[in-house]
Parts: structure tokens; C-alpha cells; sequence
């Protein structure tokens, strides 16, 4: 049987207990470990390693043929053991907080074979925990409100502390709330944190914010215990504790009597230190004998009672108002309401300052009539005015020119009676408003003048005077305007011009709504025989005198198809009536579509014809057309062709084709044309000869070749324009100085020394 002892902080009281609470003798169990849990102080500091216990194995007898080995969480790093001993050691500084326990296994072997001796066991190491952590608000600081006049004892807000300490273990834990700053308006409760009004009648007009600073303390708040603070600022919300208030009692207005309705006359307030909704003032008028002269309004923006006028003042009638305004709270709080009431009312005397007033017209408009085309200074009606002020001064009157541009009346500036200047013309214009000023201070009253209607117009046609009439048929209804005014049942009557009433082509019928119907009485009108008809039509106007007019209707006829469609009304040529059938059109078309391909196919033709017979090629043409660039220094450009024939005629031997063709066949020279004689050098006969083989040479084309020599003929008055000719003439000018110039001018000094011919192409 194996036994293993563990020394220091073991426990081997748990069976004991167990036993003397049952009262039962308890025997150890086969077991090769016995024992409960081992205990080390956190944050130890000291210098050696602290022991931790013992294992000891029962079949260890002391002759270190045991060996102890230790594994699991921190062993050989932060636990050690003596494997001859068994002696367990921290060689570390353990935190609590950072790991609380650690599992470990231990077993005992054969020091020799390594054999084992005893079954591995778990063993458990718990850090015992010291009061090393201070409180801490992980939540602070805090904010928090409250209503102003709140009960002793309401509810602030509750603030809460954690201790990282085991709060299994001891009191390093167990926290303690007190309030360091904000009594005594404030409280808190040492178990729960929470704060409470400690005070009653905080009034938030008074003071508004409080600064609180509470504090927890661990080990029961006693003295060495860790401790930690945090800030609550507490706002008290605002309740409707305070009535409005006037700060005067009474208050003087004065408002001028010509002031209009509308117009602002004062304004008060009443004060209330409360905030938003409960600081709202209502204001209105309750007593007064202004109630019907004044009203009140209140200003949105600056809640101010504003006094306005609401009907017009008369210093002369009334000069001073009295008005009684009361401004009260519209949200009341029940709870205290014993405090009120929460109205305050304010007395409002208004005196009305005298003004020099305008006159007064005793019409506020005026409106007259006068007949048209009355004569010069007809009486048209009179205005009046009167001055309301005391001292009653005389009015006088005048029309401002701008409302009577064309100064159709005239007013007397005394009486006020308004005239005629000249006849008035209803139709041009049946009304006429104008102003008239009455100074003393100058005042305006409007005057509409209606000019009455007389019968001095004819009627006329309404619309168009023409219609269109189709060949078959016509119907046209007309009507009539007048620019006079149509009395009462007043209406035109139409009928035919006397000339015209017997006639054999239309009728007329009036009827009777000022509209008549125009009726043909024949058919078969003929657009070729006669277009446009002209029918006079008398028009009366029934008036007082009546008037009546003759106006002229013209109907022109129309071409329709057989559904009366208006095909047209202008004037058409006389036609035949023979017409081609579609064959002969067809036939007409088909000849001019041939003649068309002739003439294009015979303008090809011709082209094809003007053709070149011979092409040019490139190299030919570039050796026959030479182009110089300067005048006296081309001598390089003679590579281009070979000069010497020039300068030697007599070097071709027999018949030299010409180079811009390729004849297939070269034919021998015809008898009879000359050669230039051997060794003769005369370029005249030379080209004599060139073009009387070109002229009898059959493969040649019909134009000459493009030949451009330096020679310009015999005889010329103006002689030759190349500076190179010079050298086949006669000069006694030496040229062997060009020796001296250097190897540019060597070209040009051996040509000017030498005495030979050379002849070059001149740009044209």
C-alpha cells in the first residue's frame, strides 16, 4: 500500500469532517495520492522561490531510488519540483487576475528505468488572491437630469464600480459608495450607488448644473482598502413653477390720426424665467373702451404683444383710449397649480396725436355720363370736397395731367364742376377715368366718366365679304356689326340693293336674328362663262336716327368633284377635250429614252477616239523636257540627255527615231531631203531636217514632239535670251580669271575658255 504526504498548504480535513458529521469511522481508501488542492499568494515579491508543497510516495524509503517528475500548465516554467524531495516551487511572480489556477500532474518513477511507480495524478494550484486592485467606473463620467423642485430623496441616477480582486475571497472586493463632492443638494447610497436629491426646492432659475464627485471603496470602505472616483454632472429640467409677469403695471402709447389700420402702435411683454413650452405667454385684450379701435397680435419670433390699430383715429372725434391686457401661461402644471395664478395683466392708455389731414371728398367715387359728340364745355358733373381739420381751410381742385392725357375735361379749381374741351367719340373710346386732387394736402378721389352712345355709325358685314360658291350649289348665311351700341331688342334687317332685286342669279332672305341666307336661284354657272359675282346687300341698323349702309358680297364660283369638294377657285385656261391614250404616251417616252442612249453612246465614241495612239513613257519624257533651276550654272543639268548630238549632227547615222515614241518599223529617208553637209555644225539646218523626217515619217502622231533648244532662229531683232550663247559670239572679255575662283567655278571658266559650241535647253 503506497501512501503520499503533502506538506504546506494541504488540506486533508475534507474526509474528517465528512466523518464527524456522520458519525462514522472512516478508513483511507487503496489510493497512492491523497490529497485536496495547493495554495500560493499572488504578487509575491520576495527572493527565493516560495514553496508551493510536498509530494511523497509510500514505496519512497529514502534511498533516492524515487524520481518525482511534475507536468502540466507551468511546469519547469513557472513550477519546479525537487524529483528527490518531490518539493514543489514558483520561481515566478503570479497574478490572479491574469490566471486564476493551474492544473498540474504529478507521478513517481524509477530513478533507474524510469519505470512508474504510481499512476499519474492531477493536482490543482489556485492563486490566492490580494486586495491589489483599485474600483474603477468603467462607465464614467456620467450625466444625468433631474426636475427642479423634486421630492428629497427622487432618483437621480445610479453609478457602478468593479473591482478586479476574486470577490470570493475576502473583502478585496466588496465596495463601499460615498459622496466626496455636491452636498448637501445630493446623496448616495453606500450599497447601490445609487444618488438621490437631498434637498428639497432646487429651483433651476436659481442654479441650473451640479458638479458631483462620488467615490467606491473596496474592503468594506475601511481604512487600507483601494478606492477610485468618477464625476456626475446633474442639470435640473425645467417645470412650469413661475408666473408671467408685466415689469410696469401701466403703459403709454400715442398713435397719429392719419395712421391706417394695420399699423403698429406699441409693444409689451411679460417675463417668464421658465424655458420653452412653459415659459409660453398668451396675451389678449380684456377690458377697455379701445376694444373696437385696437387689436392685439403676439410676435412669433420675440413673443411680444403688439398693439395695431384696427379702425381709423380722429383726433377731433376722441383723443385718448384705454386697453386692459392680460398675459397668461397656456401649459400649466397641476402639481403646482397652488402656486399660481399664472396670468399677470397690464393697463394700456393710447393718446391720439392731431395731424393736418388731407380733405375729405364726400364721395369716395364719383361716375358721370355725357353724350358723345357733345359740344365744347358741356357740364359733365361736380366733386366735393371738404377739410376735416379744425381750421377748415378752402379745397381746390384740380385733374392730374397723366390721368388725362389728351385733356379731354377741364375742372374748376374752385367749385369742383368738371367740363367738356372738346366733342367726345364713343366708339373711339366709351370711357374715360380720371383723378381729381383736392390741396389743401393734396388728395385724390377717382372720377369715371361714361360717354353715352349716340347712333352715328352704319353697319357693315361681320366677316369677309366673300364666298365661295361651288358650281352646283351654294348657301351662305350673314350677319352683321355695329359700332354703336345695340339697344333692346334692337336687331339689322338685310335685303338686296334696288339694282339688284330683280335678278336672275340669287335671292336673299332676312332672318330676322340679324342674319339673312343667301339662295341661288339657277344652276349650271360655268367658271369659264363668268368666276365672280358681285351681289350689293342694304343693311339697317334699326337705331335712333337709323342708318343703314350698302355693302357688296362677292361670290365666286368654285370647281368641285361629286362629292362637292372644293377642287379650286382660280381661273382656269380653256381646255380640248381630246386627250393621248396611255399607248401613245408609252410610245413618246420609249423614243425619248432611245435618243438619250445614242447620244450617250456617240459622246463615248468620240471620246475613245481622242485618245493618245502611242503612250509616253516616264523616262522618255523626263530626257525630253528639261527644267533649270538657275540660269548660268546648269551644266549639271546636261547629264539629262546626251548633248553631243547637238553639238554634232552629223554623228547619227541614217534615221534616228524620236524619243518620245516607239515606232515598230523605221522606214528609210525619203529622196529629196536634205542632210546637213559632213562636219557641218549649223543647228538651223539641223532641226530644218528633224522636222521633215518627223513630217514624212507615217508612225509619228499627228502633233509635233516637245523639242526646246537654245537656238531662237536668224534674223531675231532681239536676239537670244541665254546668257550661254554668248559663248559662240565674238567678245573680247577674258575669261581666266574664273581659274582663280576655285572648284565650284571650274565648270564655268572651262566652258567660257573654250571656243566650242554648246547649246542647252532654256527654261521656258
Amino acid at each position: 500500500m503506497f501512501v503520499l504526504v503533502l506538506v504546506g498548504h494541504l488540506s486533508l480535513h475534507r474526509h474528517k469532517q465528512r466523518a464527524g458529521k456522520e458519525g462514522q469511522v472512516l478508513h483511507r481508501s487503496k489510493r497512492g495520492w491523497v490529497w485536496n488542492q495547493f495554495f500560493v499568494i499572488e504578487e509575491y515579491t520576495g527572493p527565493d522561490p516560495v514553496l508551493v508543497g510536498r509530494l511523497h510516495s509510500d514505496v519512497d524509503s529514502g534511498d533516492g531510488n524515487i524520481k518525482y517528475i511534475l507536468s502540466g500548465e507551468g511546469a519547469g516554467t513557472i513550477f519546479v519540483i525537487d524529483d528527490k524531495t518531490g518539493n514543489i516551487h514558483a520561481t515566478k511572480t503570479l497574478d490572479r487576475e491574469e490566471q486564476a489556477q493551474y492544473t498540474l500532474t504529478a507521478q513517481a518513477v524509477a530513478r533507474d528505468t524510469n519505470k512508474p511507480l504510481e499512476p499519474p495524478s492531477e493536482f490543482i494550484v489556485k492563486v490566492q488572491d490580494i486586495n491589489d486592485n483599485p474600483p474603477e467606473f468603467l462607465h464614467g463620467p456620467y450625466s444625468a437630469r433631474v426636475p427642479e423642485m423634486s421630492n428629497v430623496g427622487t432618483s437621480v441616477v445610479q453609478v457602478t464600480a468593479t473591482d478586479a480582486d476574486d470577490p470570493t475571497y475576502g473583502n478585496s472586493a466588496r465596495l463601499v459608495y460615498s459622496i466626496l463632492q455636491g452636498q448637501p443638494y445630493f446623496s448616495v447610497e453606500p450599497q447601490t450607488g445609487i444618488i438621490r436629491t437631498a434637498l428639497p426646492n432646487m429651483d433651476r432659475e436659481a442654479r441650473q448644473e451640479y458638479d458631483v464627485v462620488i467615490q467606491a471603496k473596496d474592503m468594506g470602505g475601511h481604512m487600507g482598502g483601494l478606492s477610485g472616483t468618477t464625476e456626475v454632472k446633474i442639470t435640473l429640467t425645467d417645470v412650469n413653477d413661475n408666473p408671467p409677469k408685466f415689469p410696469q403695471s401701466v403703459y403709454s402709447m400715442s398713435v397719429l390720426e392719419d395712421n391706417v389700420p394695420g399699423e403698429e402702435v406699441g409693444r409689451l411683454k411679460a417675463k417668464d424665467p421658465d424655458l420653452g413650452d412653459n415659459g409660453l405667454v398668451n396675451y389678449r385684450l380684456i377690458d377697455g373702451d379701445g376694444l373696437g379701435m385696437f387689436e392685439l397680435t403676439t410676435d412669433s419670433e420675440t413673443r411680444e404683444a403688439v398693439i395695431k390699430l384696427k379702425k381709423p383715429v380722429d383726433f377731433e372725434t376722441k383723443r385718448s383710449y384705454t386697453l386692459k391686457v392680460e398675459g397668461s401661461n397656456p401649459h400649466v402644471d397641476p402639481q403646482f397649480l397652488a402656486w399660481g395664478p399664472y396670468k399677470d395683466e397690464a393697463t394700456i392708455k393710447i393718446s391720439v396725436e392731431d395731424a393736418d389731414e388731407p380733405p375729405v371728398f364726400v364721395a369716395p367715387s364719383y361716375t358721370f355720363e355725357v353724350e358723345e359728340n357733345a359740344p365744347e364745355g358741356t357740364l359733365v358733373g361736380r366733386v366735393h370736397a371738404k377739410d376735416t381739420d379744425v381750421a377748415n381751410n378752402p379745397v381746390r381742385y384740380m385733374i392730374p395731367r397723366y390721368t388725362d392725357v389728351e385733356q379731354f375735361f377741364s375742372i374748376n379749381s374752385e367749385d369742383g364742376m368738371i367740363t367738356t374741351t372738346r366733342p367726345l367719340d364713343r366708339e373711339t373710346q366709351a370711357w374715360h377715368n380720371i383723378s381729381v386732387s383736392a390741396t389743401e394736402i393734396d388728395t385724390k378721389v377717382r372720377v369715371n366718366i361714361k360717354v353715352k352712345d349716340v347712333n352715328d355709325n352704319s353697319p357693315e358685314f361681320a366677316t369677309n365679304n366673300e364666298v365661295l360658291m361651288l358650281s352646283q350649289w351654294v348657301i351662305e348665311t350673314v350677319s352683321a356689326v355695329d359700332k354703336d351700341e345695340m339697344a333692346h331688342r334692337q336687331h339689322f334687317t338685310f335685303s338686296l340693293a334696288p339694282e339688284v332685286v330683280h335678278n336672275n342669279n340669287f335671292s336673299l332672305k332676312d332672318n330676322r336674328d340679324s342674319t339673312a341666307s343667301i339662295y341661288v336661284l339657277r344652276k349650271g354657272f360655268s367658271r369659264l362663262t363668268q368666276d365672280v359675282y358681285y351681289l350689293p346687300i342694304e343693311i339697317n341698323d334699326n337705331g335712333f336716327p337709323p342708318l343703314s349702309s350698302t355693302n357688296t358680297l362677292t361670290i365666286r364660283v368654285c370647281s368641285c368633284d361629286s362629292k362637292n369638294t372644293i377642287l379650286s377657285c382660280n381661273v382656269e385656261p380653256y381646255v380640248l377635250p381630246a386627250g393621248l391614250s396611255t399607248g401613245a404616251l408609252i410610245a413618246i417616252l420609249a423614243c425619248i429614252v432611245i435618243l438619250l442612249a445614242i447620244v450617250v453612246l456617240f459622246v463615248a465614241l468620240r471620246r475613245q477616239k481622242k485618245e493618245p495612239l502611242i503612250v509616253f513613257e516616264e523616262e522618255d519624257i523626263r530626257e525630253n523636257i528639261i527644267t533649270y533651276d538657275d540660269e548660268g550654272g546648269g551644266e549639271e543639268d546636261t547629264e539629262a540627255f546626251d548633248i553631243a548630238t547637238l553639238q554634232n549632227p552629223d554623228g547619227a547615222n541614217g534615221f534616228l527615231p524620236r524619243k518620245d515614241i516607239k515606232p515598230e518599223l523605221q522606214y528609210p529617208l525619203r529622196p529629196g531631203i536634205g542632210r546637213p553637209a559632213p562636219n557641218s555644225v549649223d543647228v538651223d539646218d539641223f532641226i530644218k531636217t528633224r522636222i521633215a523626217e518627223a513630217d514624212s515619217d507615217p508612225t509619228a502622231p499627228p502633233y509635233d514632239s516637245i523639242q526646246i533648244y537654245g537656238y531662237e532662229g536668224r534674223g531675231s531683232l532681239a536676239g537670244s535670251l541665254s546668257s550661254l550663247e554668248s559663248v559662240t559670239t565674238e567678245s573680247d572679255l577674258d575669261y581666266d580669271y574664273l581659274q582663280s575662283w576655285g572648284p565650284r567655278f571650274k565648270k564655268l571658266a572651262d566652258l567660257y575658255g573654250t571656243k566650242d559650241l554648246v547649246l542647252l535647253s532654256e527654261r521656258p
